[in-house]
């Protein structure tokens, strides 16, 4: 039996209308995303930081990035306070190595050293680095 650790993971699925809706918007977040000539595994600007970008810019994703999607606190443009990814709350972001983060579909996230560690509420389950959730299923 071979072991896969790097399985993907479904973030969200949209369909129709809303689906519709969105698509002109991800591509116009993709074209404005400040850091395309830019990488840093750690704390970034990284993929996770284009995706934590991308939901900002479309809230219909209501994108709640796992726990383990290091770079995903990493500001825009060095602002400290700015909206959750999933559009639904706000998080505080110190370079994305500290942070808090406070919304509905996150729940509430510690970011310390761009490690996350939370607990969702509404979907209950721990959020812990390197593990991901541990409790209900977000699907």
């Amino acid at each position: 039996m071979r072991l896969n650790i790097n399985e993907p993971e479904l973030l969200l699925d949209i369909r129709g209308d809303v689906a519709a809706a969105a698509i002109p918007k991800i591509i116009q977040a993709a074209a404005t995303y400040p850091y395309a000539d830019e990488y840093q595994l750690w704390p970034g600007p990284n993929s996770n930081t284009f995706m934590a970008y991308v939901g900002r810019q479309v809230p219909e994703l209501k994108m709640d990035l796992p726990a383990t999607a290091i770079g995903k606190d990493y500001p825009i443009n060095g602002s400290m306070i700015d909206r959750a990814p999933s559009g639904t709350g706000y998080q505080l972001s110190l370079l994305g190595v500290f942070g808090i983060m406070l919304a509905r579909e996150e729940g509430i996230e510690l970011n310390l050293l761009g490690l996350s560690f939370g607990v969702d509420i509404l979907k209950p389950a721990l959020k812990l680095p390197f593990i991901g959730r541990l409790g209900v299923s977000e699907f």
